[in-house]
């Protein structure tokens, strides 16, 4: 039998226009801030108004990276809640979730937030609105704008009055004893505990107990913890709740059904898992290849899309494997096999495998700040060859073969010096990265050269090299 469940609302706006602030002020508590102060993951939790009735809210990032969770956001909530800041009006993300709730036919709510500043201008807000399609009442439209402070606590009843009236018109309801289905919000592997999985009901009752399907894994719930961390046995429509109990992490945005055919059946189409081989066919030296790994899964199709996004016809971008988790040792062989480097978003830093990395040549960049490894990730599409400055280059001219390999080098500038860490390249691809193990000038043992002489150079470990690659300082 069907009955009214609460709305599912999205809250989407620029960088700094206040979103989390006004989702801590909603759920009247602290929610912690993000490295750099930019929410980077989906978030999701229900709460009751002022008159005990809920509203379940799905946080979306602001960054520019995160658009297709911003996307997805839109499309499974009921309500769109656009944030803009009074002292600052229509910006980049701010165009860009309007363009997302108008293609997904959302209705809308804007927040006017910052309201108790002084630079506070609502007037240039609407008309920013206006001029990107989005017609507020009194500037020709009937959307409904809501003057808010998150910092202050003001007009937040206000706001979900109007969540609640919207959502009256639009009649929502759903069967708590119908055949269970629901999305897939966020996914991540814990390292203690495995694959866990934040799933909104959309349909039925998620129970403790139950086996679950999600694209191409499966599942039985051993847990279920709602946003409070209280552990449940049942979760009904528009609840999100924390799941335990997958064999593997699924994709975000996944269907998840009690039915292995009605799971398969929304796995986007281009996603088959190719083979090694076929990832590199087709592709020369110069094409740039990644690892992945992240915190979360919906952070592993942010970062995949910024750098594919990023590749050029001259320096093509090939994603090798993707995937959230810390990074492995098998992950430092796969891209030491296929000539990828490796990005870790917000996972755990292990001496133990950035010495593994550094023995095998395999060059690793790691970071909380999305926008600092994209800025990395377009140092190498310039050239660079790596984010760092470049302190010595030589070009290889010869190879000898013998006891030892010697690579025959012409330095171009800087000073290389015995026990100095460098990097072989391939146009913009590393080979490995190893140390100068020893430095020959003619028959002699040097313990130095600088530009522009010639030196043969026999390295700690064994790369494959050529003529015409370059050796760089790090």
């Amino acid at each position: 039998m069907t009955q009214t469940r609460p709305p599912i609302v999205a809250i989407l706006g620029h960088v700094d226009h206040g979103k989390t602030t006004l989702l801590s002020a909603i759920r009247n508590t602290r929610m912690p801030k993000e490295a750099g102060n930019i929410t980077q993951g989906i978030g999701a939790f229900s709460v009751p108004d002022a008159k005990g009735k809920r509203i379940t809210f799905l946080d979306t990032p602001g960054h520019e990276a995160f658009s297709k969770m911003r996307r997805r956001g839109v499309d499974v909530a009921d309500i769109a809640i656009l944030v803009v800041a009074a002292d600052d009006g229509v910006n980049v993300q701010t165009k860009e979730a309007i363009v997302h709730i108008h293609a997904a036919k959302t209705p809308m709510i804007v927040a006017i937030n910052k309201m108790d500043l002084p630079t506070a201008q609502p007037d240039r807000v609407k008309q920013g609105l206006a001029e990107n399609g989005v017609l507020v009442e009194g500037y020709g439209g009937d959307v409904v704008t809501v003057p808010v402070s998150a910092t202050k606590g003001t007009g937040i009843d206000d706001l979900l009055e109007m969540i609640h009236l919207v959502a009256e018109m639009q009649e929502l309801k759903a069967d708590p004893k119908a055949l269970f289905a629901g999305v897939i919000i966020e996914s991540r592997l814990d390292p203690h505990r495995g694959p866990l999985a934040t799933v909104l009901v959309k349909e039925g009752t998620l129970q403790k107990g139950m086996t679950i399907y999600a694209s191409d894994t499966k599942g039985k719930v051993r847990s279920l913890v709602d946003a409070n961390d209280t552990s449940i046995d049942a979760a009904n429509p528009s609840t999100p709740v924390e799941v335990l109990g997958f064999t593997d992490v699924p994709p975000v945005g996944a269907l998840v059904t009690t039915t292995s055919s009605g799971a398969r059946v929304t796995v986007p189409t281009g996603m088959r898992k190719r083979t090694i081989k076929e990832r590199l066919q087709g592709y020369d030296e110069k094409t740039l290849r990644f690892i992945i790994k992240t915190d979360v899964f919906g952070s592993v199709e942010a970062l995949r899309e910024s750098l594919v996004s990023r590749g050029t016809d001259e320096h093509p971008i090939e994603i090798i494997h993707a995937a959230p988790g810390p990074i492995t040792e098998s992950d430092i062989f796969l891209a030491k096999s296929t000539g990828a480097r490796l990005l870790g978003f917000r996972v755990p830093k292990s001496t133990t495998l950035k010495r593994l990395a550094d023995d095998e040549g395999v060059q690793v960049e790691t970071g909380d700040i999305i926008y600092k490894l994209l800025e990395y990730v377009d140092a190498l599409i310039k050239g660079v060859g790596t984010a760092q400055t470049v302190r010595g280059k030589a070009t290889i001219v010869k190879v000898f073969r013998g006891t030892s390999v010697i690579a025959g080098v012409r330095v171009e500038h800087g000073v290389f010096r015995v026990h100095d860490t460098v990097q072989i390249l391939q146009g913009v691809n590393v080979q490995g990265v190893t140390k100068i193990a020893s430095m020959r000038h003619l028959k002699e043992s040097i313990k130095s050269c600088a530009a522009p002489n010639e030196c043969g150079l026999i390295f700690t470990s064994a790369l494959d090299f050529k003529e015409g690659d370059a050796v760089q300082l790090t």
